[in-house]
Formats: structure tokens, sequence, C-alpha cells
């Protein structure tokens, strides 16, 4: 296993540290810090001069993530603050009618969970569905009935990693009439994406996580034939079509997506993310596939060698993403992580156990270094 040259420049992190917690909160590489410190020191000597230049790399980053995500158009990206505003969007913009169902796995974070349950008022009903069944697609399948009207779904679950089959998920939905929405947090940017093979209506990530860039900046796809039928819930000079004409006394939404971002961009947020995208451009998102796996693999099996290891997570390569979960029996998880910590071991605590999630240019001697980290701790407690 191995990292390429070419990108080891770009993740200097303290050595003494192992980071393996890309689900929840990723380093930067160099060149978004660089394109941050480029950014501040633009504003403290000339202000907002150069403001249309910064506007045409919002245009850019479109553009970037319409070619992450496969979109038809820039035109289909709106540029929104988080996950949860892009899926509050979609559940507040609906017109619901009582007795509306939804459909989604009871694995889900609360962020696509909290909006869906805030419908109850509304006589709309969320009916949460296992997916420890051999077959989870199936199960979501069959549990869709004539009232239903969306299905919203992590493309990966945070907690045990559980990769879904989208395609077939988007297939069913479109041969019955419902709605689809892919919270695609936990792949955009580990995996390859593409709305228009998995046919969704909605898709939406935040981009802290694998796709390497700052807090307060994600993406919401909106697939141009639904469009109209989101209710807008935000309004203000950024989201009219004839943006810039501050005198225009009668307005309109825009057409293009850009109808979701009410007020005044994240420049600085866009400045780093666009710099974060252009490396996994560069890498491209097979190979940051094929290197993430060879992670997640050796991790699995390294882990499968230590006495008294349970895997949380898929082992199978078409199962799994960049997250792995593992639980000790009789073990105070809680306890184990804060000790993995301090050690340097940087992960979380998720789904009854520790949750590792490295990235395509983790080294193995980082990897094996946390799995030192972790035997010590195992055979400590048993001595």
């Amino acid at each position: 296993m191995s990292t390429p040259k070419t990108w080891l420049h770009e993740f200097p992190l303290d050595p003494a540290i192992c980071y393996l917690n890309h689900a929840a909160v990723a380093p930067w590489p160099q060149r978004a810090a660089d394109a941050v410190t480029r950014f501040a020191q633009e504003n403290a000597l000339q202000g907002a001069r150069d403001y249309p230049r910064w506007s045409k790399l919002e245009k850019h980053l479109r553009d970037q993530l319409r070619h992450l995500l496969n979109a038809p158009s820039p035109d289909d990206i709106a540029l929104v603050k988080n996950t949860s505003e892009a899926l509050s969007f979609v559940a507040q913009g609906i017109d619901w009618q009582p007795g509306d169902e939804i459909i989604t796995s009871n694995q889900e974070f609360p962020s696509n969970r909290i909006p869906w349950e805030a419908l109850e008022s509304q006589g709309v009903t969320l009916k949460q569905v296992a997916l420890d069944a051999a077959d989870p697609e199936q199960a979501l399948i069959d549990a869709m009935t004539a009232r239903t009207r969306l299905l919203t779904i992590s493309s990966v679950q945070y907690a045990s990693g559980l990769r879904m089959d989208l395609a077939r998920l988007g297939a069913a939905c479109r041969a019955r009439g419902v709605l689809f929405c892919v919270d695609a947090i936990q792949s955009l940017g580990a995996l390859p994406f593409d709305v228009q093979k998995i046919d969704c209506d909605f898709a939406m990530a935040d981009g802290h996580k694998w796709l390497l860039g700052p807090e307060g900046l994600g993406v919401f796809y909106c697939r141009e034939a639904v469009r109209d039928q989101l209710r807008l819930t935000q309004h203000g000079w950024h989201m009219v079509q004839a943006m810039g004409d501050y005198d225009r006394q009668q307005w309109m939404p825009a057409s293009s997506a850009r109808r979701f971002e009410a007020g005044s961009p994240n420049t600085l947020a866009q400045h780093a993310l666009s710099a974060s995208l252009e490396l996994l451009l560069e890498v491209g998102m097979t190979d940051v596939e094929t290197l993430l796996q060879e992670r997640v693999g050796y991790l699995i099996d390294q882990l499968h060698r230590l006495e008294g290891i349970q895997l949380l997570s898929p082992a199978r390569p078409e199962r799994r993403a960049g997250i792995v979960t593992f639980a000790i029996a009789d073990t105070d998880h809680g306890r184990l992580h804060r000790e993995l910590m301090q050690t340097g071991v940087i992960g979380a605590q998720r789904g009854g156990g520790i949750r590792w999630s490295p990235h395509f240019y983790t080294a193995q001697s980082t990897l094996d270094q946390a799995l030192r980290q972790l035997e010590k701790l195992i055979t400590g407690a048993n001595s």
C-alpha cells in the first residue's frame, strides 16, 4: 500500500497523530489552507476590490461540484450552509398532504431524521425501516405503499458504514412515482457519485468530511424537473433571477438551483472548498475509491487478527466505503475512545463501537501505528 508521492506534501499532518476521522471532520489539504491564507491577506490589504473574481470562483466551484455529482448542469447545484439546511429545503418545500408517508432507515444520522419528524404536525408519517436484513434495499422497497411520497436515505450509513445500492433504489422510486432524496455526506469525496445513474431527485452533502473542505459550506443538487415542486422557505437578494439589479421592484426566483441561496455567499469557505475539490479531481474519484478501499481492506484484515474484535461494518467491498466500525466485548467504548485519542489516534465513538475512517492519502504507517496503540490498550485492559 502506498500514497502517490505527488500528494504527500498536501497533508502535512502532525506525525504524532493518526488521523482516522474523515467521516466526522477532515483536515484540509495544504492547498486549501494556502487558498484561505491568500484570501485573508487579500481582504486585509485590498478589501473586496476583486469581488468579481470571487464571483468567478463561485461559478467554478459550482462546475466542480457538478462534475463530482455528474449533474446535467451547474444550474442544478446550490451552495448551501450544510446538509441539514438542504434536507430542510426538501422537507419544508414539498406540498405535503395528511396521510403522506416518508420512507427512511432506522440508522440515519439526526440530520436525515429530524427534518422529516418535524412534519408530523402536518399529518405526515415517517416510516423507519431496519437495514439489518440480508437485502436492505428490498426492505426499503417493500415498505413503500400507495401513500409513499418520498424515500430519503444516506448513501453510506454514518455509524455502520453500510453502502447502499442507490441505483436500485432510484429505479424503484421512479417506477412508483416516489421522490428520491440521498444524503450523500458519507460518500461524496470518498466514492464516485452519479446523480443521473442513481436517478435521484435531491442529493446533498457537507464539504467538511470526505470533500476535505471547511465547515459551513455544502452542496444541494436539485433535479430540474422537480425544482418548481419545492416551495421556497428563504428569500433574499441572491436567490432572484435578476441578481444584481437592486432597483428592480418586481422579482422572481432564479430558474436555477441558486433560488435556494437567499443571501450573501460564504466566499471564504468557497476558496477553501474549491482548492480541496481541485485536489480530488486531480487524483480522480476512481483512484480515490481504489486507494481508500485498499486502506479500509487493510484495516479490516488487521483488526480480524486482534483478539476479541467484532467488526460492525460490512466486510464486502461492494457494501463498504471509508468507514470501519468495530467493537470489543465487555469494553467501555467511551473510555477506549478517550484513551485512543490520548495516544493520538483520532477517531470517533459511533454505532456501539469505535469508528475509524481513513482517506485515500492515509499512509500504511499511520494505520499500523493506530493498530499498535489499539492492541496495547486491549492487552493492558486484559492483563
